[in-house]
Parts: C-alpha cells; sequence; structure tokens
C-alpha cells in the first residue's frame, strides 16, 4: 500500500545534514510496514532489530552508548555488514530499550553516515524516564491512512488524484461517487490491516474483528503505563471519548465513579499514546493559534474514524445511513474525518473557535493556518445551513481571509460573503493548499 510518509523518508534521507530518525505513532498505523517498505530505495540491505522480538539484543546497549561498538556487536550478532551511506539501520519497537533511544545520540555524534530509523508505540512513555538527545534526532509522525491512502489502497487511484487537485465543482454522477467511497471508509477507517482485509474481501464484518482485537492489544497496553494511571478508568475514558467528538470536554463526563484528577490523568495518558488529540479553543486574532490556545477548554478526536465508529456503536446503524448516507456527513462522523484529514496532511495541532461569552454558544468546528493567515472552517450537512458562527466569527476578526464550509454539497462560492462551500472529501487537500 503507497503512504504519503514515503515521501518524507525520501527527503529525510537525501537530506545532507540527516539525523537518525524517530518515527513515532500509535500501535497499528503501519510505522513498521513503512519503513521496511521504504528499504527498497537503498542499494544496500535493511538491517532490521526489533527489541521486542529479540529482548536479549538489548544488552549490547547496556555496557556504553559508544555507536562504534554497538555497530561492531550487530554486525556480529546479524552475522552482516552495515555498510555507511548504503544501508539502512532500523531499531524496532525501540520503547523496549531505551537505551538505545539514548544511543541514537552518539550515531549522529560518531556515525553520521549510518542511515538509522527507530519507530515504535508509546514512546512518550520511554522518553519521559530517560535523558533524551535534543537536537540530535529527528522525529516523523506517523498517522492512520488519509482517505487518498484507503482510495488507492483499494484500486481507485484516479478518485485520489481528484481529492489532491484544487478543490473544483465536479459533475454530479462523480461527486456522488466520491461520497459513496467516502461513506465507506467511515466504517473501514484508515488502519492498514482494516484497509488491506476491506480491499481483499470487501466484508465490514471481517473489518469489525480486526478492531474487537485490535481494542483487546491495547487494553493490554494500558497495564504498560502502571502505576500511572487507573486502568478502569482509562477503559471508561477511552470509551466516552469516541462517543464525544465535537462535543467540548468535561472531564468528569467521561467516568463515573473517579475523581477529575484521576480522570484528567487517564485523558493525558490516552494523548500521549496518540489514541486520542486535543482540539484546542483559540483566538483568530493572531499568530500562532498557541498562543490563545485555551487548556481548559478543548474537544478531541480519535485516532481513527474507523475504530470510533466501531467502539460508538454505529455499526448497527450502517444499513439504515447508507439509506440515507447524506445523514452521515453531519455532527460527529464528519468532524473526526476532517480532524483526521487535516492532521494525516501535516497539521501538527489542532484548533476551534468558541466565542468566550456566557451569552453565547457560537462555535466554528476548526481553524486552519494556511500562508500566515487564519481560516475558520466549519462543517455541515448541507451547504443551505445557516452559517451564524461563521459570519460572526467573520465579523469579530476582519483579518480572516474568507471561511471554509466543507459538506456533503457540492462545490460553490459567495465572495462577497467570505464564503467557499466545498465538498468534505477536500478536506486534506484544503490543509495542504497555499493561497
Amino acid at each position: 500500500m503507497k503512504r504519503s510518509i514515503t515521501d518524507k523518508l525520501l527527503d529525510w534521507k537525501n537530506n545532507r545534514h540527516r539525523k537518525p530518525l524517530i518515527l513515532r505513532g500509535a500501535r497499528q498505523v503501519g510505522k513498521t510496514y513503512s519503513v521496511i517498505d521504504f528499504g527498497k530505495y537503498y542499494a544496500g540491505k535493511v538491517h532490521i532489530i526489533n527489541f521486542e522480538k529479540t529482548p536479549k539484543w538489548k544488552k549490547i546497549f547496556e555496557q556504553d552508548l559508544d555507536a562504534i561498538r554497538i555497530v561492531s556487536e550487530l554486525e556480529l550478532l546479524l552475522n552482516e555488514t552495515i555498510v555507511p551511506n548504503n544501508d539502512l539501520l532500523f531499531f524496532d519497537e525501540i520503547q523496549n530499550c531505551p537505551k538505545a533511544i539514548m544511543s541514537l545520540r552518539y550515531f549522529y555524534e560518531q556515525l553520521p553516515e549510518i542511515h538509522v530509523i527507530a519507530a515504535g508505540s508509546l514512546l512518550e512513555f520511554a522518553l519521559t524516564d530517560i535523558p533524551f538527545p535534543v537536537g540530535r534526532v529527528q522525529f516523523i509522525e506517523m498517522v492512520p491512512m488519509s482517505f487518498a491512502e484507503y482510495l488507492m489502497a483499494t484500486g481507485k487511484d484516479k478518485m485520489a488524484e481528484i481529492i489532491n487537485s484544487t478543490p473544483v465543482k465536479l459533475s454530479e454522477v462523480i461527486h456522488q461517487e466520491i461520497l459513496k467511497q467516502l461513506f465507506t471508509y467511515f466504517f473501514v477507517g484508515g488502519l492498514p490491516e482494516a484497509v488491506k482485509c476491506y480491499a481483499e474481501e470487501q466484508k465490514l464484518s471481517t473489518v469489525y474483528k480486526i478492531y474487537d482485537d485490535l481494542m483487546t492489544t491495547y487494553i493490554q497496553d494500558f497495564s504498560k503505563y502502571s502505576p500511572r494511571v487507573d486502568h478502569d478508568c482509562l477503559n471508561m475514558v477511552l470509551s466516552s471519548i469516541s462517543k464525544s467528538v465535537g462535543t467540548q470536554i468535561k472531564y468528569a463526563r467521561l467516568a463515573d465513579g473517579f475523581s477529575n484528577p484521576t480522570i484528567k490523568k487517564a485523558f493525558q495518558v490516552l494523548t500521549m499514546a496518540r489514541l486520542i488529540t486535543k482540539v484546542k479553543a483559540a483566538s483568530p486574532a493572531g499568530l500562532p493559534l498557541e498562543a490563545s490556545s485555551s487548556e481548559k477548554k478543548f474537544k478531541s478526536i480519535f485516532l481513527d474514524i474507523g475504530l470510533m465508529a466501531h467502539l460508538n456503536g454505529m455499526n448497527s446503524n450502517y444499513f439504515e445511513l447508507k439509506q440515507n448516507f447524506n445523514a452521515a456527513f453531519q455532527g460527529a462522523l464528519a468532524e473526526q474525518f476532517v480532524g483526521q484529514e487535516f492532521k494525516a496532511s501535516g497539521q501538527k495541532n489542532l484548533y476551534y473557535w468558541a466565542r468566550n461569552s456566557k451569552s453565547s454558544m457560537a462555535e466554528v468546528d476548526y481553524l486552519l493556518v494556511k500562508s500566515n493567515a487564519v481560516f475558520p472552517v466549519e462543517i455541515k450537512n448541507s451547504s443551505s445551513g445557516r452559517l451564524k458562527s461563521v459570519h460572526l466569527l467573520l465579523k469579530e476578526y476582519p483579518d480572516c481571509p474568507k471561511a471554509i464550509v466543507l459538506s456533503h454539497a457540492e462545490y460553490g462560492r459567495i465572495d462577497n460573503q467570505k464564503l467557499e462551500f466545498i465538498p468534505i472529501y477536500y478536506a486534506s487537500q484544503i490543509s495542504k493548499q497555499q493561497n
């Protein structure tokens, strides 16, 4: 399956000032597959050290962190030569060997000609317990497959080309066909194993089994967080978040029978594990948005839309929604999709606008930063829906060039109101587009 992260990995490979690379991401987003697939761009070999499969190899890093010695001993165990500027050395599941993470600094200082990539889940927990080589490594964040990647994986490359292009008004038949594919993506999601399974079998029931197994894996992972947080609280918060996308988070509502500090800790742990992403309220008045963002007023999105729909019990409504699938392009599923696409396109942080007034409930779903300007993004069930909050924001913050309205309707514009109506399947493209 073609992943867009390959382009980022190629940029890293060809950088004269290349540093050891750490690939971050939740479990099952495709880190290992992507690195091994990327290995085909090397003239030599990909040398894989998996610290989960071969835990005894961790002892190599216990003596000291001398990169020259480490490479020499790895070559003996592998019975292979690691050729500088030719081969790729891949440390997989590196969270199981914190000393290996620390050694990356010395690979940079002593052996910069060795191409090193490290990957693992739950990395944030390992990084909190060790001295970290700041400035000596590079990070790339990996997320689930975007809608365009899903289309390519299911053999619809031409459709992927359309949604990766500048938004335009399409013919009705093409527009409706893309929406049908998007509706299916809402339930399949972007986790590679689920996408691969659906592409081969075209059965959602097998996808649901994958998600059941994956949730079991995540719950088993919770034991690794101990003693950081109560496991029962973690389970409850995870389930609640899947049902709370698009609404402001109140800790007390996420888990019954637990104190706010305990729930907050569970929320933070799930964020560190990359299972949820915070969407902070911020002001469009100026950049960076982080400067005006709120630690107390925020929403969240889930790791993956298919997993979210499964946890939310939406699978039971699949056929009902399919009869009137326009209803799927509003509310929590649509807001999850847009946030997930923004992250896949490279947006590191997500923000929304909520008017800071007790007498007003005005809120706009996302704030998008492009070309040093802030663009409010609203998700509606049609182009004719009320846009009271959007108009209020544009009036209060006239420096915003325009507002973008995403829906299942076709493309359109109202220039004198600074509104652009874009089909929701273009979400990733508008995040990347420069104006």
